[in-house]
Protein backbone atom coordinates (compact mmCIF):
# COMPACT_ATOMS: atom_id res chain seq x y z
CA UNK A 1 0.00 0.00 0.00
CA UNK A 2 1.13 3.50 -0.70
CA UNK A 3 2.94 5.49 2.08
CA UNK A 4 0.76 8.22 0.85
CA UNK A 5 -2.70 6.40 1.69
CA UNK A 6 -1.89 6.15 5.47
CA UNK A 7 -2.81 9.76 5.59
CA UNK A 8 -6.28 8.54 5.34
CA UNK A 9 -5.89 7.37 8.81
CA UNK A 10 -5.93 10.70 10.49
CA UNK A 11 -8.33 12.92 8.03
CA UNK A 12 -11.56 12.40 10.31
CA UNK A 13 -9.46 14.07 13.01
CA UNK A 14 -7.57 16.63 11.02
CA UNK A 15 -10.52 18.39 9.31
CA UNK A 16 -12.69 18.48 12.31
CA UNK A 17 -9.88 19.30 14.42
CA UNK A 18 -8.24 21.96 11.81
CA UNK A 19 -11.51 23.33 10.69
CA UNK A 20 -12.33 23.87 14.35
CA UNK A 21 -9.45 26.58 13.96
CA UNK A 22 -10.78 28.07 11.43
CA UNK A 23 -14.59 28.57 12.76
CA UNK A 24 -12.66 30.53 15.40
CA UNK A 25 -11.98 33.30 13.31
CA UNK A 26 -14.82 33.84 11.66
CA UNK A 27 -16.75 34.67 14.68
CA UNK A 28 -18.09 37.94 13.54
CA UNK A 29 -19.85 36.18 10.32
CA UNK A 30 -22.35 33.91 12.19
CA UNK A 31 -23.84 31.83 8.91
CA UNK A 32 -20.45 32.16 7.07
CA UNK A 33 -19.23 30.02 10.41
CA UNK A 34 -22.16 28.05 10.74
CA UNK A 35 -21.73 26.85 7.17
CA UNK A 36 -18.21 26.43 7.31
CA UNK A 37 -18.33 24.12 10.17
CA UNK A 38 -21.29 22.09 8.41
CA UNK A 39 -19.36 21.67 5.59
CA UNK A 40 -16.24 20.75 7.33
CA UNK A 41 -18.53 18.32 9.46
CA UNK A 42 -19.61 16.04 6.10
CA UNK A 43 -16.36 16.54 4.57
CA UNK A 44 -15.35 14.57 7.89
CA UNK A 45 -18.07 12.02 7.55
CA UNK A 46 -16.95 11.61 4.34
CA UNK A 47 -13.22 11.17 5.05
CA UNK A 48 -14.75 8.78 7.67
CA UNK A 49 -16.72 6.55 5.54
CA UNK A 50 -14.26 6.21 3.06
CA UNK A 51 -11.69 5.38 5.34
CA UNK A 52 -14.15 2.64 6.61
CA UNK A 53 -14.68 1.39 3.35
CA UNK A 54 -10.93 1.07 2.29
CA UNK A 55 -10.10 -0.91 5.52
CA UNK A 56 -13.43 -3.12 5.13
CA UNK A 57 -12.79 -4.29 1.64
CA UNK A 58 -9.11 -4.63 1.80
CA UNK A 59 -9.03 -6.53 4.98
CA UNK A 60 -5.80 -4.30 5.99
CA UNK A 61 -5.93 -1.46 8.77
CA UNK A 62 -4.43 1.87 7.95
CA UNK A 63 -1.92 2.90 9.93
CA UNK A 64 -0.30 6.56 10.56
CA UNK A 65 2.57 7.05 12.74
CA UNK A 66 2.78 10.83 13.20
CA UNK A 67 5.77 12.62 12.56
CA UNK A 68 7.04 9.15 11.01
CA UNK A 69 8.34 8.05 14.12
CA UNK A 70 8.05 4.30 13.61
CA UNK A 71 6.17 2.34 16.53
CA UNK A 72 6.15 1.84 19.64
CA UNK A 73 8.12 5.35 19.63
CA UNK A 74 5.24 7.72 18.24
CA UNK A 75 1.96 8.07 18.32
CA UNK A 76 0.20 5.36 15.69
CA UNK A 77 -3.21 6.57 14.33
CA UNK A 78 -4.63 2.76 13.64
CA UNK A 79 -7.58 2.55 11.71
CA UNK A 80 -7.95 -1.10 12.06
CA UNK A 81 -12.00 -2.00 11.53
CA UNK A 82 -13.23 -1.64 14.65
CA UNK A 83 -12.08 1.98 15.62
CA UNK A 84 -12.84 3.04 11.27
CA UNK A 85 -16.39 2.15 12.21
CA UNK A 86 -16.66 3.61 15.39
CA UNK A 87 -15.30 6.85 13.94
CA UNK A 88 -17.64 6.78 10.69
CA UNK A 89 -20.73 6.06 13.05
CA UNK A 90 -19.46 9.00 15.36
CA UNK A 91 -19.51 11.60 12.67
CA UNK A 92 -22.24 10.08 11.10
CA UNK A 93 -24.85 11.26 13.82
CA UNK A 94 -22.30 14.34 14.02
CA UNK A 95 -23.83 15.70 10.39
CA UNK A 96 -27.28 15.35 11.61
CA UNK A 97 -26.17 17.08 14.61
CA UNK A 98 -24.96 20.17 12.66
CA UNK A 99 -28.33 19.99 10.71
CA UNK A 100 -29.83 19.74 13.79
CA UNK A 101 -28.17 22.88 15.06
CA UNK A 102 -28.65 24.70 11.84
CA UNK A 103 -32.48 24.99 11.96
CA UNK A 104 -32.87 25.09 16.13
CA UNK A 105 -33.70 28.41 17.59
CA UNK A 106 -31.55 28.25 20.93
CA UNK A 107 -29.30 30.91 22.03
CA UNK A 108 -26.45 28.55 22.61
CA UNK A 109 -26.23 27.35 19.19
CA UNK A 110 -25.63 31.25 17.98
CA UNK A 111 -23.00 32.01 20.63
CA UNK A 112 -19.72 32.50 18.81
CA UNK A 113 -18.05 29.55 20.36
CA UNK A 114 -20.82 26.96 19.47
CA UNK A 115 -19.43 25.81 16.34
CA UNK A 116 -16.00 25.63 16.82
CA UNK A 117 -16.28 23.84 20.63
CA UNK A 118 -18.71 21.21 18.51
CA UNK A 119 -16.23 20.21 15.99
CA UNK A 120 -13.78 20.03 18.61
CA UNK A 121 -15.72 17.49 20.30
CA UNK A 122 -15.89 15.20 17.09
CA UNK A 123 -12.29 16.01 17.06
CA UNK A 124 -11.71 14.03 20.34
CA UNK A 125 -14.13 11.91 19.56
CA UNK A 126 -13.15 10.88 16.36
CA UNK A 127 -9.58 10.87 17.70
CA UNK A 128 -9.94 8.68 20.58
CA UNK A 129 -11.11 5.98 18.46
CA UNK A 130 -8.31 5.91 16.30
CA UNK A 131 -5.71 6.31 18.40
CA UNK A 132 -3.32 3.93 19.02
CA UNK A 133 -1.28 5.35 21.70
CA UNK A 134 -3.11 5.23 25.34
CA UNK A 135 -1.47 8.57 26.33
CA UNK A 136 -3.09 10.02 22.86
CA UNK A 137 -6.28 8.41 24.43
CA UNK A 138 -6.16 10.48 27.53
CA UNK A 139 -5.24 13.81 25.62
CA UNK A 140 -8.49 12.88 23.39
CA UNK A 141 -10.81 12.30 26.05
CA UNK A 142 -9.62 15.48 27.77
CA UNK A 143 -10.60 17.40 24.27
CA UNK A 144 -14.06 15.22 24.59
CA UNK A 145 -14.48 16.11 28.26
CA UNK A 146 -13.63 20.14 28.31
CA UNK A 147 -15.34 21.12 25.12
CA UNK A 148 -18.60 18.90 25.97
CA UNK A 149 -18.52 21.19 29.57
CA UNK A 150 -18.27 24.71 27.53
CA UNK A 151 -21.07 23.61 25.32
CA UNK A 152 -23.39 22.44 28.24
CA UNK A 153 -22.34 25.48 30.79
CA UNK A 154 -23.61 28.06 27.60
CA UNK A 155 -26.88 26.01 27.33
CA UNK A 156 -30.60 28.41 27.43
CA UNK A 157 -31.04 25.80 30.75
CA UNK A 158 -30.69 27.51 33.80
CA UNK A 159 -29.39 24.47 35.04
CA UNK A 160 -26.77 23.84 32.49
CA UNK A 161 -23.67 25.57 34.02
CA UNK A 162 -24.56 23.15 37.16
CA UNK A 163 -24.97 20.46 35.07
CA UNK A 164 -21.99 21.16 33.54
CA UNK A 165 -19.84 21.18 36.86
CA UNK A 166 -20.84 18.23 37.62
CA UNK A 167 -19.54 16.45 34.71
CA UNK A 168 -16.71 18.13 34.30
CA UNK A 169 -16.02 17.22 38.20
CA UNK A 170 -16.23 13.43 37.26
CA UNK A 171 -14.72 13.57 34.65
CA UNK A 172 -12.10 14.89 36.48
CA UNK A 173 -12.22 12.14 38.50
CA UNK A 174 -12.27 9.46 35.79
CA UNK A 175 -9.32 11.67 34.12
CA UNK A 176 -7.41 10.87 37.58
CA UNK A 177 -7.96 7.03 36.89
CA UNK A 178 -6.93 7.26 33.34
CA UNK A 179 -3.83 8.59 33.97
CA UNK A 180 -2.94 6.58 37.01
CA UNK A 181 -3.80 3.37 34.87
CA UNK A 182 -1.11 4.75 31.97
CA UNK A 183 1.74 5.24 34.81
CA UNK A 184 0.85 1.60 36.11
CA UNK A 185 1.14 0.40 32.55
CA UNK A 186 4.13 2.69 31.41
CA UNK A 187 6.29 1.47 34.99
CA UNK A 188 5.20 -2.04 34.40
CA UNK A 189 5.93 -2.54 30.94
CA UNK A 190 7.54 0.76 29.48
CA UNK A 191 5.43 1.41 26.64
CA UNK A 192 2.37 3.28 26.04
CA UNK A 193 1.53 2.08 22.49
CA UNK A 194 -1.69 -0.22 22.83
CA UNK A 195 -0.26 -2.51 19.71
CA UNK A 196 3.09 -2.93 22.16
CA UNK A 197 1.28 -2.81 25.37
CA UNK A 198 -0.89 -5.86 24.36
CA UNK A 199 2.10 -7.98 23.30
CA UNK A 200 3.96 -7.41 26.51
CA UNK A 201 0.90 -8.20 28.99
CA UNK A 202 0.39 -11.44 27.32
CA UNK A 203 4.26 -12.14 27.48
CA UNK A 204 3.84 -11.02 30.95
CA UNK A 205 0.81 -11.01 33.19
CA UNK A 206 2.64 -10.97 36.70
CA UNK A 207 3.44 -7.42 36.65
CA UNK A 208 2.12 -6.28 40.27
CA UNK A 209 0.63 -3.03 38.91
CA UNK A 210 -1.34 -4.89 36.31
CA UNK A 211 -4.61 -5.49 38.52
CA UNK A 212 -4.48 -2.42 39.56
CA UNK A 213 -4.20 -0.73 35.89
CA UNK A 214 -7.07 -2.92 34.73
CA UNK A 215 -9.62 -1.59 37.95
CA UNK A 216 -8.61 2.01 36.74
CA UNK A 217 -9.37 2.05 33.07
CA UNK A 218 -12.31 -0.10 33.75
CA UNK A 219 -13.64 2.66 36.00
CA UNK A 220 -12.73 5.48 33.38
CA UNK A 221 -14.56 3.41 31.26
CA UNK A 222 -17.47 3.22 32.99
CA UNK A 223 -17.44 6.60 33.84
CA UNK A 224 -17.77 7.36 30.19
CA UNK A 225 -20.02 5.17 29.64
CA UNK A 226 -22.47 6.01 32.41
CA UNK A 227 -22.62 2.53 33.25
CA UNK A 228 -24.28 1.99 36.63
CA UNK A 229 -23.35 2.91 39.58
CA UNK A 230 -21.01 5.58 37.55
CA UNK A 231 -24.34 6.73 36.12
CA UNK A 232 -25.04 9.85 38.42
CA UNK A 233 -23.72 12.60 36.28
CA UNK A 234 -25.47 11.31 33.07
CA UNK A 235 -29.09 12.56 33.27
CA UNK A 236 -28.39 16.25 34.65
CA UNK A 237 -25.87 16.81 32.25
CA UNK A 238 -28.10 15.27 29.18
CA UNK A 239 -31.03 17.33 30.41
CA UNK A 240 -29.74 20.87 30.76
CA UNK A 241 -27.39 20.75 27.56
CA UNK A 242 -28.42 22.03 24.40
CA UNK A 243 -30.59 19.32 22.19
CA UNK A 244 -28.12 19.32 19.35
CA UNK A 245 -25.21 18.44 21.99
CA UNK A 246 -27.59 16.32 24.45
CA UNK A 247 -28.33 14.22 21.03
CA UNK A 248 -24.45 14.04 20.63
CA UNK A 249 -23.65 13.26 24.39
CA UNK A 250 -26.25 10.56 25.25
CA UNK A 251 -25.98 8.87 21.47
CA UNK A 252 -21.92 8.64 20.88
CA UNK A 253 -20.36 10.07 23.36
CA UNK A 254 -21.18 7.75 26.05
CA UNK A 255 -19.56 5.47 23.31
CA UNK A 256 -16.37 6.31 23.95
CA UNK A 257 -16.84 4.22 27.31
CA UNK A 258 -17.79 1.39 24.78
CA UNK A 259 -15.32 1.45 22.53
CA UNK A 260 -12.57 1.27 25.61
CA UNK A 261 -14.13 -1.47 27.03
CA UNK A 262 -14.30 -3.62 23.22
CA UNK A 263 -10.67 -2.99 23.33
CA UNK A 264 -9.65 -3.94 26.83
CA UNK A 265 -11.66 -7.17 26.76
CA UNK A 266 -10.12 -8.56 23.22
CA UNK A 267 -6.81 -6.38 22.70
CA UNK A 268 -5.28 -5.06 25.81
CA UNK A 269 -6.27 -7.92 28.71
CA UNK A 270 -8.54 -10.12 27.12
CA UNK A 271 -7.49 -12.69 29.89
CA UNK A 272 -9.87 -10.96 32.55
CA UNK A 273 -12.70 -12.92 32.58
CA UNK A 274 -13.83 -11.40 35.97
CA UNK A 275 -13.99 -7.78 34.02
CA UNK A 276 -16.16 -9.48 31.64
CA UNK A 277 -18.85 -10.81 34.31
CA UNK A 278 -18.27 -7.64 35.67
CA UNK A 279 -20.17 -6.42 32.73
CA UNK A 280 -22.87 -8.39 32.38
CA UNK A 281 -23.58 -7.57 35.92
CA UNK A 282 -23.21 -4.01 35.70
CA UNK A 283 -25.03 -4.38 32.13
CA UNK A 284 -28.15 -6.00 33.63
CA UNK A 285 -27.85 -3.37 36.48
CA UNK A 286 -28.13 -0.65 34.10
CA UNK A 287 -30.56 -2.03 32.10
CA UNK A 288 -33.07 -2.97 35.50
CA UNK A 289 -32.23 0.95 36.64
CA UNK A 290 -32.36 2.86 33.15
CA UNK A 291 -35.70 1.44 32.77
CA UNK A 292 -37.36 2.37 36.07
CA UNK A 293 -35.69 5.96 36.14
CA UNK A 294 -37.14 6.42 32.49
CA UNK A 295 -40.63 5.07 33.19
CA UNK A 296 -40.92 7.37 36.88
CA UNK A 297 -39.56 10.46 35.29
CA UNK A 298 -41.81 13.71 34.31
CA UNK A 299 -39.37 15.10 31.32
CA UNK A 300 -39.32 14.06 27.81
CA UNK A 301 -35.31 14.59 27.84
CA UNK A 302 -34.36 13.08 31.26
CA UNK A 303 -36.40 9.96 30.34
CA UNK A 304 -34.17 9.45 27.24
CA UNK A 305 -31.23 10.07 29.13
CA UNK A 306 -32.13 7.36 31.39
CA UNK A 307 -33.12 5.23 28.67
CA UNK A 308 -29.36 5.30 27.70
CA UNK A 309 -28.42 3.94 30.88
CA UNK A 310 -30.77 0.85 29.93
CA UNK A 311 -29.09 0.81 26.28
CA UNK A 312 -25.55 1.09 27.18
CA UNK A 313 -26.74 -2.08 29.38
CA UNK A 314 -27.63 -4.03 26.65
CA UNK A 315 -24.66 -3.50 24.76
CA UNK A 316 -22.17 -4.24 27.98
CA UNK A 317 -23.84 -7.39 27.86
CA UNK A 318 -22.96 -8.46 24.91
CA UNK A 319 -19.29 -7.33 25.58
CA UNK A 320 -19.35 -9.20 28.31
CA UNK A 321 -20.40 -12.43 27.46
CA UNK A 322 -17.53 -12.26 24.70
CA UNK A 323 -18.54 -14.59 22.22
CA UNK A 324 -17.63 -13.54 17.98
CA UNK A 325 -21.94 -13.08 17.94
CA UNK A 326 -22.46 -11.06 20.64
CA UNK A 327 -19.54 -9.19 19.88
CA UNK A 328 -21.11 -8.29 16.57
CA UNK A 329 -24.68 -8.01 18.20
CA UNK A 330 -23.05 -5.50 20.99
CA UNK A 331 -20.99 -3.61 17.71
CA UNK A 332 -24.46 -3.41 15.50
CA UNK A 333 -26.77 -2.12 18.49
CA UNK A 334 -24.19 0.44 19.62
CA UNK A 335 -24.33 1.79 15.53
CA UNK A 336 -28.37 1.60 16.00
CA UNK A 337 -28.72 3.11 19.54
CA UNK A 338 -26.42 5.88 18.14
CA UNK A 339 -28.74 6.93 14.88
CA UNK A 340 -32.44 6.11 17.59
CA UNK A 341 -31.18 7.59 20.22
CA UNK A 342 -29.98 11.01 18.68
CA UNK A 343 -33.22 11.39 16.67
CA UNK A 344 -35.97 10.96 20.01
CA UNK A 345 -33.43 13.68 21.63
CA UNK A 346 -33.45 15.80 18.76
CA UNK A 347 -37.19 15.08 18.33
CA UNK A 348 -37.87 16.17 22.24
CA UNK A 349 -36.02 19.20 21.93
CA UNK A 350 -37.99 20.19 18.66
CA UNK A 351 -41.37 19.69 21.07
CA UNK A 352 -39.25 21.64 23.70
CA UNK A 353 -39.17 24.57 21.43
CA UNK A 354 -42.63 24.70 20.27
CA UNK A 355 -44.01 23.88 23.59
CA UNK A 356 -45.29 27.85 25.90
CA UNK A 357 -42.25 27.33 27.82
CA UNK A 358 -39.36 26.07 26.60
CA UNK A 359 -39.14 23.11 28.59
CA UNK A 360 -39.49 19.09 27.74
CA UNK A 361 -41.65 18.70 31.06
CA UNK A 362 -44.67 16.62 30.61
CA UNK A 363 -46.80 18.87 32.63
CA UNK A 364 -45.87 21.15 30.11
CA UNK A 365 -45.34 19.36 26.75
CA UNK A 366 -49.39 17.08 27.36
CA UNK A 367 -51.50 17.92 24.79
CA UNK A 368 -49.20 20.20 22.49
CA UNK A 369 -48.37 16.95 19.59
CA UNK A 370 -51.85 17.62 18.27
CA UNK A 371 -50.28 20.90 16.65
CA UNK A 372 -47.37 18.72 15.29
CA UNK A 373 -48.83 15.55 13.70
CA UNK A 374 -46.00 14.82 11.70
CA UNK A 375 -43.23 15.34 14.67
CA UNK A 376 -46.35 12.35 16.48
CA UNK A 377 -45.44 9.67 13.28
CA UNK A 378 -41.75 10.65 13.17
CA UNK A 379 -41.67 10.00 17.38
CA UNK A 380 -44.01 6.38 16.52
CA UNK A 381 -41.80 4.95 14.58
CA UNK A 382 -38.33 6.26 16.45
CA UNK A 383 -40.39 4.70 20.06
CA UNK A 384 -40.55 1.18 17.99
CA UNK A 385 -37.07 1.87 16.78
CA UNK A 386 -35.64 2.04 20.68
CA UNK A 387 -37.75 -0.36 22.12
CA UNK A 388 -36.86 -3.01 19.41
CA UNK A 389 -39.81 -3.68 17.30
CA UNK A 390 -39.87 -4.56 13.97
CA UNK A 391 -38.93 -3.28 11.02
CA UNK A 392 -37.12 -0.95 12.58
CA UNK A 393 -33.30 -1.26 13.21
CA UNK A 394 -33.61 -1.46 16.94
CA UNK A 395 -35.58 -4.69 16.59
CA UNK A 396 -32.73 -6.40 14.63
CA UNK A 397 -30.22 -4.92 17.40
CA UNK A 398 -32.24 -6.95 19.89
CA UNK A 399 -33.07 -9.91 17.98
CA UNK A 400 -29.33 -10.53 17.31
CA UNK A 401 -28.39 -9.98 21.08
CA UNK A 402 -30.88 -12.57 22.35
CA UNK A 403 -30.16 -14.67 19.95
CA UNK A 404 -26.55 -14.54 20.76
CA UNK A 405 -27.19 -15.30 24.24
CA UNK A 406 -29.24 -18.26 23.16
CA UNK A 407 -26.76 -19.46 21.07
CA UNK A 408 -23.72 -19.26 23.93
CA UNK A 409 -25.90 -20.80 26.48
CA UNK A 410 -26.69 -24.07 24.14
CA UNK A 411 -23.35 -24.09 24.18
CA UNK A 412 -22.55 -23.92 27.59
CA UNK A 413 -22.85 -26.96 30.59
CA UNK A 414 -25.65 -26.23 33.23
CA UNK A 415 -24.04 -23.50 35.61
CA UNK A 416 -22.73 -21.71 32.54
CA UNK A 417 -26.23 -22.03 31.15
CA UNK A 418 -28.10 -20.05 33.85
CA UNK A 419 -25.78 -17.44 33.62
CA UNK A 420 -27.12 -16.60 30.52
CA UNK A 421 -30.75 -17.83 30.88
CA UNK A 422 -31.01 -14.77 33.58
CA UNK A 423 -29.69 -11.97 31.99
CA UNK A 424 -31.85 -13.30 28.73
CA UNK A 425 -34.97 -13.18 31.20
CA UNK A 426 -34.12 -9.83 32.52
CA UNK A 427 -33.53 -8.63 28.99
CA UNK A 428 -37.00 -9.61 27.82
CA UNK A 429 -38.73 -7.86 30.75
CA UNK A 430 -36.65 -4.40 30.27
CA UNK A 431 -37.87 -4.56 26.64
CA UNK A 432 -41.27 -4.51 27.50
CA UNK A 433 -40.77 -1.55 30.42
CA UNK A 434 -38.86 0.41 27.15
CA UNK A 435 -42.36 0.10 25.49
CA UNK A 436 -43.97 0.57 27.98
CA UNK A 437 -42.49 3.59 29.34
CA UNK A 438 -42.21 5.15 25.61
CA UNK A 439 -45.54 4.96 24.27
CA UNK A 440 -46.70 6.10 27.69
CA UNK A 441 -45.28 9.51 26.92
CA UNK A 442 -46.70 8.98 23.31
CA UNK A 443 -49.99 9.11 24.87
CA UNK A 444 -49.33 12.61 26.82
CA UNK A 445 -47.93 14.54 24.25
CA UNK A 446 -50.08 13.47 21.45
CA UNK A 447 -53.65 11.56 22.84
CA UNK A 448 -54.39 13.53 26.12
CA UNK A 449 -55.95 17.56 25.94
CA UNK A 450 -53.99 20.37 25.65
CA UNK A 451 -54.42 22.17 29.18
CA UNK A 452 -52.23 24.93 30.22
CA UNK A 453 -51.53 26.14 33.44
CA UNK A 454 -51.92 29.82 32.16
CA UNK A 455 -55.16 30.70 30.29
CA UNK A 456 -52.98 32.37 27.35
CA UNK A 457 -50.57 29.88 27.01
CA UNK A 458 -50.30 28.61 23.19
CA UNK A 459 -48.02 26.17 21.39
CA UNK A 460 -45.86 27.99 19.14
CA UNK A 461 -46.63 28.35 16.00
CA UNK A 462 -42.63 27.33 14.74
CA UNK A 463 -39.59 25.84 16.68
CA UNK A 464 -36.69 23.74 15.53
CA UNK A 465 -37.05 22.50 12.49
CA UNK A 466 -37.52 18.56 12.57
CA UNK A 467 -35.69 17.73 9.36
CA UNK A 468 -32.45 16.27 11.55
CA UNK A 469 -35.04 13.84 13.44
CA UNK A 470 -36.94 12.93 10.80
CA UNK A 471 -34.22 11.66 8.46
CA UNK A 472 -32.76 9.69 11.40
CA UNK A 473 -35.86 7.53 11.83
CA UNK A 474 -36.15 7.31 7.90
CA UNK A 475 -32.84 5.86 8.16
CA UNK A 476 -33.84 3.81 11.45
CA UNK A 477 -36.29 2.32 9.16
CA UNK A 478 -34.38 1.57 6.18
CA UNK A 479 -31.61 -0.54 8.39
CA UNK A 480 -34.37 -2.23 9.84
CA UNK A 481 -35.92 -3.59 6.16
CA UNK A 482 -32.23 -4.17 4.46
CA UNK A 483 -30.26 -4.77 7.56
CA UNK A 484 -27.88 -7.02 5.98
CA UNK A 485 -25.35 -4.75 5.27
CA UNK A 486 -24.13 -3.45 8.40
CA UNK A 487 -24.87 -6.99 9.93
CA UNK A 488 -22.73 -8.30 7.94
CA UNK A 489 -19.95 -5.59 8.66
CA UNK A 490 -20.36 -6.05 12.33
CA UNK A 491 -19.89 -9.98 12.57
CA UNK A 492 -16.72 -8.77 9.88
CA UNK A 493 -15.74 -6.45 12.62
CA UNK A 494 -15.66 -8.93 15.49
CA UNK A 495 -14.54 -11.91 13.49
CA UNK A 496 -11.15 -9.14 13.47
CA UNK A 497 -11.52 -8.58 17.60
CA UNK A 498 -10.71 -12.47 17.69
CA UNK A 499 -7.70 -11.75 15.93
CA UNK A 500 -5.30 -9.28 18.45
CA UNK A 501 -2.09 -10.60 16.72
CA UNK A 502 -3.04 -9.29 13.83
CA UNK A 503 -3.67 -5.99 14.82
CA UNK A 504 -0.44 -6.10 16.85
CA UNK A 505 1.44 -7.01 13.75
CA UNK A 506 -0.40 -4.30 11.65
CA UNK A 507 0.87 -1.83 13.81
CA UNK A 508 4.41 -2.81 15.26
CA UNK A 509 5.68 -3.67 11.66
CA UNK A 510 5.35 0.07 10.24
CA UNK A 511 8.34 1.63 9.78
CA UNK A 512 7.73 5.84 9.07
CA UNK A 513 4.14 4.94 8.33
CA UNK A 514 4.41 2.76 5.54
CA UNK A 515 2.50 -0.56 5.31
CA UNK A 516 4.95 -3.17 4.42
Amino acid sequence: MMPFMTLLAILPVLIPLSSAAVATLLIRSPRLQAAWAFGAMVAAFASSAGLLWMVWTSGQPLVYQMGLWPAPFGISIVADLLSAFMAAMVQCVFVFGFLYALGAKDKAVHHPTFYPLFLFLVAGLSGGMLTGDIFNLFVMVELVVLSGSILTAISDDRYGPEAAYKYFLISTIASFCLLFAIGSLYISYGTLNMADLAARIAADQDQPLLPLAIVLLAVTFMVKSAVVPFHFWQPDFHTASPTAVSAMLSSVVVKLGVYGFLRMTTLLVPHAEWLRGALVALGIAGIVFGGLGAAGTHNLKRMFAYSTLAQIGFIHVGVGWGTPFSLAAAILFTFNHALIKSAMLMLSGYLASRAPIKTAAFSVLRGTGKYAPLAGVIFFFGGMALAGIPPTNGFISKLMLFRSGVQAASDSGFAETVAYWLPLLLLGVSSALTLIYVFRAFIRVWWEPFKPDQPDAKVKPHGDSPLAPGLLVAVCLALGIWAQPLIQLAQDTSAWLQQPRAYVQAVLKQNAGVIR
